[in-house]
């Protein structure tokens, strides 16, 4: 699965070129020479988005702020300082 890189202005001149590209994967879409957007097939979307709630509509679920969450402290000695000798 390749990326391809195509200007605003080439999807715009060839919107056939960049469909056909995103069927070989991610096709990116730059404005002024920065990526701006990324056309994918609607398989791939599904793919990714796997058609699940995102972590937002989870959490703005009604009831959820009586679930009392307490997460544990990470320990002394988890995290230690790089060794660069």
């Amino acid at each position: 699965m390749g990326v391809t890189t195509l200007s605003s202005r080439e999807v715009n001149q060839d919107i056939g070129r960049a469909k056909r590209a995103s069927k070989k994967g991610p096709v990116v879409i730059t404005d002024r020479g920065r990526p701006a957007h990324v056309l994918l097939t609607y398989e791939d979307f599904r793919r990714l988005t796997d058609g699940e709630p995102g972590i937002r509509a989870l959490l703005d679920q009604p009831g959820l702020e009586e679930i009392e969450f307490d997460p544990p402290r990470l320990g002394q000695g988890l995290f230690l300082p790089a060794d660069l000798a």
